[in-house]
């Protein structure tokens, strides 16, 4: 009697191994397709920071794929975690901090494929001595990079100061450190000195915030634990840009903090006692030191069509809530054009229309495709793929869609088009650009 039941039982096992080795099997095909795909559309691969997996040590447990706030960068093919979808990682860092085995390690793409980049040392200064570089000029990606950063940078100028200040110099006092640009790593970097009680100036060509200050309504800007100079640590895994931009000014009126917003730095040189002198609009400045935060953005590029300097014309999304029962154009392909046309598309009564050249979105982060379909499922917004376009007029845009034209009705145009990089204004500092192998750095950062 018991025979037959323990067969029952064998074979009740057998049948659930086979449907789980069945999956299993289905998952990875799944996942091999998806490597194939993400290859044909990222080209050459991952641009930036991305997890270097040791298979020697990886045990398969798909930690670091369930972890991932990207979605369907890594999967398990075999038995061991593999980059599927380098192009869309960013460099969290969290499949590196889940892995129970150590097997996974934060990575530069190799110097051929990043852009070309200051050339900075293990401590981020510049070619340029006493001139540090924080943020997204570092090609480390993330905002937890970013904060870390200019944090460290203030650190190190701080232990040079005796000597810096003790050099002759018979002109007006210089401050400590001058910070350009009040974005994540400038914010921090400026709280940091005050924490340390370091004289120092603060300006950002635009607002406090920086370019974090311009994204749209409730982007999640931070998805792990950070440490903020004066404040101490958030521990939300997850904060979006209003919490964020709160905590910031919370931090900067409880210290004081002061920065002169609007007011850009359009020259940085040094003088004779090889103190730096910086230059804007509204006066000279002198420093001991500086840390450059301003970005890889830029200036927002143009497309060089009639209309373009329209006043209904934008390059950034400030408060999608402000416009409702509009005809709206948003030209672009990228995450920011995207969570754009996303916000407004939410807003009652909007007609949003996408004019993207390709023909079909490629380095989209996984959350955005998603909002995306669905948007396009419910008919909340359109996609023109490859089109561009040709004339902006008031009410109308004509693009140009293969051979022939079409006209889109729009009572405003957002262009994400990326912007100039500021390489000429750091060149002319003397700070000096190649392309980097930056692999020793980010895993200490992220």
């Amino acid at each position: 009697m018991e025979f037959p039941v323990y067969l029952g039982f064998a074979l009740l096992l057998v049948a659930a191994l086979l449907v789980h080795l069945r999956r299993h099997r289905r998952r990875e095909a799944q996942a091999v397709e998806a490597a194939r795909r993400a290859g044909l559309k990222s080209g050459d691969g991952p641009r930036a920071q991305h997890p270097h997996i040791d298979v020697d040590w990886c045990i398969g447990c798909g930690a670091c794929v369930s972890v991932c706030p990207e979605g369907e960068v890594l999967q398990v093919i075999g038995g061991k975690a593999a980059l599927i979808n380098g192009h869309k990682c960013i460099g969290h860092g969290l499949c590196a901090e889940a892995c129970p085995v150590g097997a996974i390690e934060i990575v530069m793409a190799s110097p051929a494929m990043t852009a070309d980049l200051p050339a900075l040392s293990s401590e981020y200064e510049s070619s340029v001595e006493n001139l540090f570089i924080a943020g997204e000029l570092t090609g480390l990606a993330l905002i937890k990079n970013a904060i870390n950063q200019g944090r460290d940078c203030i650190d190190r100028i701080a232990a040079r100061l005796p000597g810096l200040r003790a050099k002759p110099d018979a002109g007006e006092p210089p401050v400590d450190v001058a910070i350009v640009g009040a974005g994540p790593a400038g914010l921090s970097a400026a709280l940091r000195a005050h924490e340390l009680g370091l004289s120092y100036l603060s300006f950002d060509a635009e607002e406090f915030g920086g370019t974090v200050a311009n994204y749209p309504r409730q982007k999640l800007v931070l998805t792990s634990p950070v440490e903020l100079p004066t404040f101490g640590k958030l521990k939300k895994l997850e904060v979006g840009k209003e919490e964020l931009l709160a905590t910031w000014k919370a931090a900067a009126a409880k210290v004081g903090l002061r920065v002169r917003c609007r007011e850009r730095v359009e020259r940085l040189t040094r003088d004779a006692t090889r103190r730096f002198r910086l230059k804007t609009a509204k006066g000279e400045y002198r420093a001991h030191a500086v840390v450059m935060a301003i970005g890889r953005r830029g200036t927002p590029r143009k497309l060089g069509v009639p209309g373009e300097e329209l006043p209904h014309v934008m390059y950034s999304l400030l408060d999608a809530e402000a416009y409702s029962k509009q005809r709206i154009l948003v030209v672009g392909g990228g995450d920011s054009a995207i969570e754009a046309a996303l916000g407004l598309a939410h807003q009652t009564g909007n007609q949003v229309t996408i004019s993207y050249r390709r023909a079909e979105f490629s380095r989209l982060k996984d959350r955005n495709e998603k909002k995306l379909a669905e948007a396009l499922a419910q008919r909340r917004l359109e996609v023109c793929f490859g089109s561009q376009p040709v004339e902006i007029r008031k009410g109308a845009v004509t693009l140009r869609v293969g051979e022939e034209t079409r006209e889109v009705h729009a009572d405003y145009v957002w262009i994400f088009a990326g912007g100039t990089p500021p390489k000429e204004f750091l060149e002319q500092a003397g700070i000096a650009f190649g392309r980097q192998d930056l692999t020793g750095a980010v895993s200490s950062v992220a």
